[in-house]
């Protein structure tokens, strides 16, 4: 019962803060709000049309936006998948935790069985915890038998429930893992994967270019799963082998499910999408609906998969006792090693939006996404300047809900989420491929790094200089006209503020090599 007036009051007393809208003032029973986190795959700042996208259509996310808060200055800590999802679930900044990278289907799980966790917060609280979708943070020590229980993984770190991909959809296994096992395997065709070398007689997508109905451009010429080459080699497991073109439908169903099963209790649910990442296979229904391709199809699908998440929340009467935020794990990509027309048929939308850069790139378009919040009844629709990440919903969340848990990196900011306050972080150091940079204010500081100022692979600009670079926001959201020589003053203030949160081992830092 405290937890509940826990929230009562917390949430009254931030309505006196002032805000771009006060919220209605909520009921003296107010109950700890059920969340779902819609976390979408390389989507853009740009790809949304709540965030300027004319050439996508994205309506069900434009609902959450224009019902909620919808955050210009919303960040993913990193630019690149697996080092965000672990800074969104742990509240650490993934340049903490020299293992979190991009990982291979194949690695250990990175995220320690004994940290502090989102579910694991939640469920202190009572929450009931599920992920479904994506996952991509390891499992297992790292020699898993994929035809065994699979452990430490979700459930491990505090899920309930989960039915997840072990990576990405790209890479092997390609088979879906419900609750630490393979779902729908035959004992009779174990499932043996390697990311080193090939099992003897299995087609890969560079010798057997005739099998593919997509063709690979770079990185994706290994097994072959459903027409489309993967990064790694997979062996059995037939039965168990997903389709491509319905994994939007699996997950949304299960998601769907959970929500239904777990109605009647206070649940924490990970709706973690694939789309827009690549292999980009919409569902044949799907398939046309943008001029830009599967890239543009696949994000329309993934909003109708919100939009029939958010129907199944209002059917059962859960929409007004449920927040909803809405996020990306980093920027945008186009060609990111299959040729599904995305660059050739881009035309005039922008995916990144104003900003430059993208998936990879220190520069704003790697990090700054979409983020959104929405709590029917509760949030009054506002456009938040507020600078917050997603390193911050777990001592944030934590805060809302009453419970006491609060990570270090991870700042308290319940009222910037309900849209009460509009002073977010100051300080927000960002990372991509191992290299960090830094916001303060309304100033980005990324230092000097070697390496390719382009990558060649994807086409985007990776921030790469061997001189600091120093950007105004409020006047150069481009971020076109280096400040680093003209403003001397504020280049030390930021270099001594980044060194102070980061250390100095971020001076020999190598980028990683994109694949």
């Amino acid at each position: 019962m405290m937890k509940y007036l826990t929230l009562t009051v917390l949430v009254a007393t931030l309505a006196i803060f002032n805000s771009c809208n006060t919220p209605q003032k909520p009921g003296e029973n107010l109950k700890p709000p059920n969340v779902v986190l819609i976390y979408a795959d390389d989507l853009g700042y740009g790809d949304v049309s709540a965030y300027g996208s004319t050439e996508i259509q994205t309506p069900n996310i434009d609902r959450l936006a224009e019902g909620g808060v919808r955050f210009s200055n919303g960040y993913a800590s990193s630019a690149t998948c697996s080092p965000s999802r672990y800074a969104l679930l742990t509240g650490v900044y993934p340049w903490r935790n020299e293992n979190a990278k991009i990982l291979p289907g194949t690695a250990p799980l990175i995220i320690d069985t004994a940290q502090m966790t989102l579910p694991k917060m939640f469920n202190e609280m009572g929450y009931h915890t599920g992920i479904v979708g994506k996952w991509h943070l390891g499992l297992g020590d790292g020699q898993v038998d994929w035809n065994q229980r699979i452990s430490p993984g979700p459930n491990e770190v505090g899920f309930d429930y989960a039915y997840i991909m072990a990576a990405t959809q790209d890479r092997v296994p390609t088979v879906y893992i419900e609750n630490g096992r393979v779902v729908r395997l035959d004992p009779e065709d174990p499932i043996e994967v390697n990311y080193r070398e090939n099992f003897p007689g299995e087609p890969t997508g560079k010798e057997n270019p005739e099998m593919l109905k997509m063709k690979w451009h770079h990185g994706h010429f290994n097994s072959i799963v459903n027409g489309i080459s993967r990064i790694g080699y997979m062996k059995g497991g037939a039965s168990a082998r997903w389709v491509d073109e319905n994994m939007a439908d699996t997950f949304l169903v299960r998601a769907q499910d959970y929500i239904v099963e777990h109605k009647d209790e206070p649940f924490f649910l990970y709706y973690a999408l694939q789309q827009p990442h690549v292999p980009r296979t919409p569902h044949p229904r799907f398939v046309g609906k943008t001029e830009l391709g599967p890239r543009g199809d696949v994000i329309v699908e993934a909003d109708w998969c919100i939009g029939e998440l958010i129907n199944t929340l209002e059917k059962e009467g859960l929409l007004e006792n449920t927040m909803i935020i809405l996020s990306s794990d980093n920027g945008p990509v186009l060609n990111d090693g299959y040729y599904d027309d995305a660059e050739e048929r881009v035309g005039t939308h922008t995916p990144a939006g104003p900003l430059r850069g993208g998936k990879y790139s220190l520069f704003e378009a790697g990090t700054r996404v979409p983020f959104i919040t929405y709590w029917k009844g509760q949030i009054e629709p506002c456009v938040s300047d507020a600078v917050v990440s997603q390193v911050d919903l777990l001592s944030s969340l934590a805060s809302l809900i009453g419970s006491q848990i609060r990570v270090s990196d991870s700042e308290e900011l319940p009222d910037v989420l309900m849209g009460i306050n509009d002073q977010g972080r100051e300080n927000l150091i960002l990372e991509a491929t191992s290299r960090t940079a830094l916001r303060k204010g309304e100033w980005i500081l990324i230092p000097p790094y070697n390496g390719p100022a382009i990558s060649k692979s994807v086409n985007i600009e990776l921030g790469n200089s061997d001189e600091y670079q120093l950007y105004d926001l409020s006047e150069d959201l481009g971020e076109q006209n280096n400040l680093a020589e003209t403003n001397p003053d504020k280049l030390q203030e930021m270099i001594a503020t980044f060194e102070e949160i980061r250390g100095a081992g971020y001076k020999n830092i190598q980028p990683l090599e994109l694949k």
